[in-house]
């Protein structure tokens, strides 16, 4: 049993975005100032894209009190409009959006591919979310059901996580605003004000068709532009690379300087299997200050290839990168390896840490996820593909992969 609060909870938080947001309840208030959430101001919201764009600080924290207080306008448009929602589901959407990223580890998802393995954020959030649950009294039921899509109001799960949920409409109008990528600018605004609900299902109102439009061509321009641009995507692979070397040689004996609670993770296999509550406290333990520290301190290791990886992110001396839209050869893969190998006396498994491909995708709509509703004024519902007059929209619901390398600049 915990004892919330009494200090003055009616507070107002002023955010380069939207301006002035309110806190909306002291439960909300107190979930704010928990140190799981806390936690947050230690996770960057764009991983290494700073490398790329220099003002892309802004962190998980910001992303959540702005999806908030885009959540609260949301209900507040559609009670206007004649939706039932009650005080409860109110404060349980606002809750649900609030800590839906609350399971984030250090740079975002390069965690989920190296030190913890097969655990999604997501699956990190609603454990986070039944932790504060048992410390709040039970208090997040309703946002533990509407976060889940177990709740019987399925639109409620629609504003959460959807192809145009409050999630997105953030993230696309604050990164635009970080990175300074004009192209991501979107009028988030304008589409909560034409949202509307029939048949239990979330839609636009026809007027705002022009409005989603924009926001799907940003969407696919913000992932080239930004989350996919091959800079900070290079970066990405080595910081992962980093970890599960660090984590290869821990496992095998070797003890490297870090706090105790990435030496946790990096000295022990962890999976669906075993991430239990002791496991979820120390990860709550991880920040990107741990990861950065520790990549400083691995740049002097006797290990070439640890400390090689580090030095990469630490003076920004990334890796090439190289782009097409047909797989690379395996041959050619191969001879850069063993071109490293000889220069630097490696293994071929030790050069498979600086040589790597792979694929990148990127779909901004999706025909495989419920779509996005136009809703006519004869109340009928119609996918914004077939309601829009603009034919790059059905492009843009077509996957497109490239394929790329990395490899040290300097190997032909």
């Amino acid at each position: 049993m915990i004892r919330l609060n009494t200090s003055n909870k009616h507070k107002i938080l002023n955010d380069p975005i939207y301006g002035f947001i309110s806190i909306p309840d002291p439960l909300i208030f107190d979930l704010l100032e928990d140190p799981h959430f806390q936690r947050l101001r230690r996770i960057s919201q764009m991983g290494l894209s700073y490398l790329v764009y220099p003002g892309a600080h802004h962190t998980r924290f910001h992303h959540a009190l702005g999806c908030m207080h885009l959540m609260t306008k949301a209900v507040d448009v559609l009670r206007i409009k004649g939706i039932e929602i009650s005080d409860q589901e109110r404060q349980g959407l606002q809750i649900a959006i609030l800590l839906h990223d609350i399971g984030h580890g250090p740079f975002s998802h390069a965690m989920e591919q190296s030190i913890v393995e097969g655990i999604h954020h997501e699956k990190l959030s609603l454990m986070f979310m039944e932790s504060l649950n048992k410390k709040y009294n039970g208090s997040l039921d309703l946002a533990i059901a509407l976060f889940s899509g177990n709740y019987h109001r399925k639109f409620f799960n629609q504003l959460i996580a959807s192809q145009l949920d409050m999630d997105r409409l953030d993230y696309l109008k604050r990164d635009s605003f970080y990175t300074g990528v004009a192209e991501g600018s979107i009028n988030s605004e304008r589409m909560i004000s034409m949202l509307h609900v029939q048949n239990d299902t979330l839609v636009i109102e026809k007027k705002g068709i022009y409005s989603v439009e924009k926001f799907l061509v940003a969407r696919r321009l913000m992932y080239w532009q930004v989350y996919l641009h091959k800079t900070s995507f290079a970066a990405e692979g080595v910081i992962i690379r980093v970890l599960k070397r660090a984590k290869e040689l821990v496992q095998s004996g070797i003890q490297l300087p870090c706090s105790d609670a990435l030496a946790y993770f990096l000295s022990h296999k962890i999976g669906p299997h075993n991430f239990d509550e002791d496991t979820l406290h120390l990860f709550s333990q991880l920040d990107d200050y741990d990861v950065v520290s520790a990549l400083k301190s691995w740049q002097s290791h006797t290990d070439f290839v640890l400390s090689s990886l580090s030095k990469m992110i630490i003076n920004r001396q990334l890796p090439q990168i190289k782009i097409q839209a047909k797989p690379f050869k395996d041959s050619d893969l191969i001879a850069k390896k063993k071109s490293l190998m000889q220069s630097n006396q490696l293994t071929m498994h030790e050069a498979s840490y600086f040589v790597f491909d792979g694929i990148m995708e990127n779909v901004a709509y999706d025909k495989n996820k419920p779509p996005i509703f136009i809703l006519s004024k004869s109340k009928k519902m119609t996918d914004v593909i077939d309601a829009s007059d603009q034919l790059n929209l059905h492009a843009l619901s077509k996957a497109v992969q490239k394929y790329f390398v990395c490899y040290p600049k300097g190997i032909l």
